[in-house]
């Protein structure tokens, strides 16, 4: 009896989740009501907190299930066995900007979300993450062999700001963000640059 109580919870946990993701493909982030989703879900608005602790969590779900298929792609498109680390980087760059313009509500809501002041983001939420940074350090080890490990990590995180920063900017439509007819040209002179001279580097190192 206990199975089936707990079959039915997490049944009705993924209703909600998949109703929350519609939801901010359909109003976005700033648009996610509690009564929305739990209409859209077919259920009391009470069942939301029984399933899962309250609305912000439900985002936290849904921001999951984007990190998970934003990754994916990204291993697809780059493999951590690809030889040549530069066509590797440009294509994560290409495959990064190509999701966050496709899946633009969702993703946004992944890097926008903000839990209230004094509530910490899960580990399981912040493990998930990284394989932001993950798919670049393979392609920059072999490009910068003289680099440690420490070193290493935070070239990744730098090459990672560096990219999401022009698409981030792009997709908000600040006037200080490049033009999204130019985003992936700009994207791959900004790659170009990152790793320009690289192979000085690495010998000189």
């Amino acid at each position: 009896m206990g199975s089936t109580r707990d079959e039915k919870k997490a049944e009705l946990k993924t209703r909600l989740i998949e109703a929350a993701e519609a939801e901010i493909i359909s109003e976005g982030l700033s648009g996610l009501k509690a009564r929305a989703v739990t209409a859209r879900a077919g259920c009391a608005l009470g069942a939301l907190y029984n399933a899962v602790e309250d609305l912000d969590m439900l985002v936290l779900h849904v921001n999951s299930r984007t990190i998970a298929r934003l990754g994916a792609a990204l291993q697809e498109v780059a493999p951590a066995e690809a030889e040549d680390p530069r066509a590797a980087l440009q294509a994560l760059a290409a495959r990064y900007a190509q999701f966050a313009v496709a899946e633009r509500p969702l993703w946004l809501a992944l890097f926008e979300h903000r839990l209230a002041a004094g509530r910490d983001v899960p580990e399981w939420h912040r493990q998930e993450h990284a394989v932001l940074l993950e798919v670049i350090l393979p392609h920059l080890a072999r490009l910068r062999p003289d680099l440690d490990r420490a070193a290493l990590a935070l070239r990744a995180r730098t090459t990672f700001a560096a990219v999401h920063g022009v698409v981030h900017l792009a997709l908000q439509g600040r006037f200080v963000g490049v033009p999204m007819a130019d985003l992936q040209s700009e994207i791959a002179g900004l790659v170009e640059t990152l790793t320009a001279g690289a192979d000085h580097l690495a010998v000189r190192g």
